[in-house]
């Protein structure tokens, strides 16, 4: 590829619904720097091989873009900025904090990295963005950081403690959104169930989603990232019963099915509070489709310990799983347990990420013949309210919200014809 120069910011994104967001704001912000020839790698830290995707991308990068200003950010850069600012292809390292701060980006830096201590922020912003490069949908940060400690996860250190914007903030954002086209908005963050306790009033998720689809009447669709089952406040649960506007598929942060893995991991659920949430969303809303996130092969985990946490995609009927073998993130807990074999975590995900295959399967064609709602996201391929693919023959608009009659199932979608 030639070095040719461009005005638009080019961007990376790895990782989470999050950084896609975050991803934006940067956009934004270069822009309005006036920057040229700048590109943007936002890195994930969540397993050892998206930081190794990061490294390669940035070293091709530089080979395909050798004059263009590479800056590294996200949370691989944050919890480790010397060892990105120690790499010739890199020009600067901005922490979490500082990639969102418009001033980052507005000068030629002073020093390679500039990453302060995130443990010590203590208010995140609610970032105004007009869109979505090349998407149907938006995302809108309402809470960043954690407070947990769960024994594999390096991310508290990577985005610092939990901290909610404000609901006023949320609901700018979102009508800015619904005013510039946008049919569907996911409400992104690491944590969000336990948004709200550090804001005045101390309002709960459920309450500001209450208070956002009645102030953003004309939002047609409301969706949740990744949520806690042993976090659901009383008026979540009345809005997965009423709300129609709030999708009918919830992503649930499980990460596996056993007690004891579960206790190790320092989880805050049961095997029995997991099964009694999927019963209980089931009961007030039938058509409610669960996705969930699972790690296989943590440290410790037996044979039998693994069995239980594939009985669990049918006891609480999941469909939409995102399968992890075990990585071991230096400076966690966990990664000092006794550690599973390799070639096991890998065969133990791929059994899972089959039987997460077989649910899907049995949800595809459960909506044969039903008539779905449909978000277009680009040319014919869409997703229903349910979240599954489906190819409606013809293209229309991307970011148009339809109705069509499932017609069956091909290549792993559905396909369905427009009413």
């Amino acid at each position: 590829m030639s070095d040719t120069v461009t005005n638009e910011p080019e961007i990376v994104t790895f990782g989470c619904r999050l950084n896609t967001y975050e991803s934006e704001v940067m956009r934004t912000h270069a822009r309005n720097a006036g920057l040229e020839d700048v590109v943007i790698v936002n890195t994930c830290a969540v397993t050892s091989e998206a930081e190794r995707q990061a490294r390669q991308t940035i070293r091709k990068l530089r080979r395909e873009r050798p004059n263009a200003r590479i800056v590294v950010t996200g949370c691989a850069a944050q919890i480790d900025p010397q060892r990105y600012g120690a790499m010739p292809e890199v020009d600067q390292v901005l922490g979490n904090q500082e990639k969102l701060q418009p001033e980052s980006w507005g000068l030629a830096p002073a020093e390679k990295v500039l990453v302060n201590d995130i443990m010590s922020v203590k208010e995140t912003a609610g970032h105004l963005i007009g869109g979505f490069e090349d998407r149907a949908r938006a995302f809108v940060q309402v809470q960043q950081g954690c407070d947990h400690r769960c024994t594999f996860c390096i991310i508290p250190y990577g985005r610092g403690p939990s901290r909610s914007v404000p609901i006023g903030a949320v609901v700018e954002q979102v009508q800015a959104l619904v005013k510039a086209g946008y049919n569907e908005v996911v409400l992104s963050g690491v944590d969000i169930t336990s948004f709200g306790p550090d804001l005045p009033g101390t309002p709960t998720l459920g309450q500001m989603v209450r208070r956002l689809l009645a102030l953003v009447p004309e939002l047609p669709r409301l969706r949740l990232s990744s949520l806690d089952c042993i976090e659901i406040d009383d008026d979540l649960w009345r809005l997965i019963e009423t709300e129609p506007r709030l999708m009918p598929h919830l992503h649930l942060s499980l990460q596996a099915g056993d007690d004891m893995i579960l206790k190790r991991m320092k989880r805050r659920h049961s095997r029995a509070d997991a099964i009694a949430f999927c019963e209980r969303v089931r009961a007030l809303r039938p058509d409610m489709v669960f996705g969930a996130d699972f790690i296989a092969g943590f440290p410790t985990e037996t044979d039998e310990m693994f069995e239980n946490t594939l009985r669990l995609v049918e006891e609480c009927g999941l469909t939409w799983l995102h399968v992890f073998p075990y990585s071991p993130r230096p400076g966690t807990p966990a990664a000092r347990m006794p550690q599973v074999d390799g070639g096991l975590r890998k065969e133990r995900a791929a059994r899972l990420r089959a039987r997460g295959a077989e649910a899907e399967a049995r949800t595809l064609a459960s909506l044969v013949g039903r008539e779905v709602s449909v978000l277009v996201e680009k040319d014919d391929l869409g997703r229903t309210q349910h979240f599954a693919e489906i190819r409606l023959g013809t293209p229309r608009p991307p970011g148009s919200v339809l109705r069509a009659t499932v017609t069956g199932v091909a290549g792993g979608a559905l396909t369905g014809t427009p009413l």
